[in-house]
């Protein structure tokens, strides 16, 4: 559960802003007396299905990066911390990186990359 609020809080968030904005133009005057149950409940659905359908495909990606990392395949991270440098770096399991929990940590680097934001090169 930890980690679906990690992986999704952001969109939550949204989601709830979303969901007020739904239950604010629902809930005027001018709108028929069933649209805020009908405007609320398809909101609602839509936004719970966008999110559990991008926490699968992100803890998918997840899986498969790690399983192609421990099979010593490259793995490309974004790496948003240097704009003046390269956007992205490559990490190998030969080149000093392992896995701890959900990141990628190397004794020669000074920050840890999430699984999250990798793919398989």
């Amino acid at each position: 559960m930890r980690e679906f609020f990690i992986l999704e809080g952001a969109y939550i968030i949204l989601g709830f802003f979303i969901l007020a904005i739904s239950i604010f133009v629902t809930t005027r005057k001018f709108m028929s007396k069933k649209a805020p149950k009908i405007g609320i409940a398809s909101t609602f659905i839509f936004i719970a299905i966008m999110i559990g359908t991008h926490f699968y495909i992100t803890t998918s990606r997840m899986k498969s990066v790690k399983s192609a990392f421990l099979h010593g395949r490259e793995i490309i991270c974004e790496n948003r911390i240097y704009t003046k440098a390269a956007q992205s770096i490559i990490i190998k399991k030969n080149n000093d990186w392992k896995i701890e929990g959900d990141y990628f940590f190397s004794p020669h680097y000074e920050r840890k990359f999430h699984l999250s934001r990798c793919i398989i090169k």
